[in-house]
């Protein structure tokens, strides 16, 4: 196998059944909901390669881990992956705006860049793009579907009420 190939597993989770894709060092490419992302060649079913993306997934569905400790690699452009680096930096059950987020590459203007990189997140839940949400109020789109927003900002304590 060469160093371009990929290592996967699916997990079930609250909001569906998660594939997970790591490269050979362990690092983090790709959680892709069900219904995204789609397999390719260079992909190699292997469960305990991907052991410990799953451990801290279940952590942070049970409710006792709020930071992830993983190697993560996307892959995007040096804008995606800019506004991914700045996903990271959202605090645990709390929320920012798309205007925050394109302030906090530098760009303010770039609020419909920042929400078109969100929606090509390549790694949801430990990249939060979840907790990006409207300035006007609600959960705004995801691309993982709304309904999956919602649970995970409940999940964290960063939604109320009717949501």
């Amino acid at each position: 196998m060469d160093s371009t190939t990929l290592f996967t597993t699916t997990m079930p989770s609250p909001v569906g059944k998660l594939r997970i894709a790591v490269d050979g060092d362990g690092a983090v490419v790709r959680i892709d909901f069900p219904g995204r992302g789609a397999g390719s060649a260079d992909e190699r079913p292997d469960a305990a390669r991907c052991a410990h993306v799953v451990a801290q997934l279940r952590e942070y569905f049970a409710g006792t881990r709020t930071d992830f400790h993983l190697t993560l690699r996307p892959r995007g452009t040096p804008f995606q992956l800019a506004a991914w680096r700045a996903l990271r930096l959202i605090p645990f059950a709390e929320t920012r705006s798309y205007q925050q987020q394109a302030e906090k590459i530098g760009n303010r203007n770039a609020m419909r860049a920042v929400g078109a990189a969100n929606g090509r997140n390549p790694i949801p839940i430990v990249v939060p793009c979840h907790r990006v949400v409207p300035s006007g109020g609600g959960v705004g789109k995801y691309g993982g579907q709304e309904w999956r927003k919602e649970y995970l900002l409940r999940l964290e304590g960063a939604l109320h009420g009717g949501g």
